[in-house]
């Protein structure tokens, strides 16, 4: 839980400053990232290659501008390279090898596969290397018998600042043992990753392939906007029924223009945490009754 707290310090210190949603997500996500505990930048999973393919994305309500990269290595931070690509380019989504060249180009930091190592994923990934399986860290064998006490999958993080805007950022590693350059929802934007002023910004992590199919995070917008549903409603709605319907497993962290906060998962847990300016402050593993 120490590491969980920390992003959020990381985040919510920006908008106790008075600065941006946009810089808020990124300071939590990037700290995610950088923590090798966490299936996203240095702790990703590995694929069925043996290697790293990492995916981001994030969004801004005010304007709807976003930012996305797909299936990029070496980079040390992807969210920070979505975060270029929105606010440095004319591209939403970039992926791999041109991902990587626009990496060097804005000189951001590139590390060798070493810096990717983590001794529990590599065990991870020879439980399943000679199969044609692959493993989300929600489900429940990876958690309890691959991972054991390292249940940390996709990343993300979401925020409304002083001035009521929203931003949301999604930063992961995939799957373990993916095939064939596998992408999955989290740089989608509408899927994985959305935000909008006039509702909600959104995170999801869970199983991508489904997210996609369901456009998970920009339904919840969709049931605030046209539907009138709260947003505690709206996300209830999506992960506990549309998704499930669908045996989609995972959940999302949304937060909507009023600072309203909902993270609703249908999975054996989903670690989380939240802050208010009005004081409230909560970090937890599995459901809270």
């Amino acid at each position: 839980m120490l590491a969980l707290n920390e992003a959020l310090d990381a985040g919510y210190t920006i908008l106790q400053k008075g600065e941006s949603a946009e810089a808020a997500v990124l300071a939590a996500v990037v700290n995610l990232e950088n923590n090798i505990l966490f299936n996203a930048g240095r702790g990703s999973v590995f694929t069925a290659r043996g290697g790293h393919e990492m995916d981001a994305a994030i969004m801004c309500g005010h304007n709807l501008a976003a930012g996305a990269v797909a299936g990029v290595y070496y980079v040390r931070n992807p969210a920070l390279l979505a975060a270029e690509v929105m606010n440095h380019s004319e591209h939403l989504m970039l992926t791999g090898e041109g991902a990587l060249e626009f990496a060097l180009t804005r000189g951001l930091a590139i590390e060798s596969p070493g810096y990717f190592y983590a001794g529990f994923r590599h065990e991870q990934w020879k439980a399943l290397r000679d199969t044609q399986q692959y493993a989300l860290d929600h489900n429940v064998q990876v958690a309890e018998t691959l991972m054991k006490d390292k249940k940390f999958g996709t990343v993300g993080a979401v925020a409304c600042d002083v001035h009521g805007n929203l931003a949301a950022a999604t930063s992961t590693g995939g799957m373990t043992n993916k095939r064939y350059n596998r992408i999955g929802d989290s740089p989608i934007i509408g899927a994985g990753t959305y935000a909008n002023n006039r509702t909600c910004a959104v995170s999801c992590t869970g199983h991508g392939e489904i997210f996609m199919k369901a456009v998970a995070a920009y339904d919840v917008s969709c049931l605030i906007e046209y539907k009138g549903y709260s947003l505690q409603q709206a996300a209830d709605e999506v992960v506990m029924k549309k998704l499930v319907s669908l045996k989609g497993e995972g959940g999302l962290v949304a937060v909507d223009n009023q600072g309203n906060i909902a993270m609703p998962f249908n999975s054996a847990g989903m670690y989380r945490a939240s802050a208010h300016s009005f004081g409230h402050r909560m970090a937890a593993i599995y459901r809270v009754f």
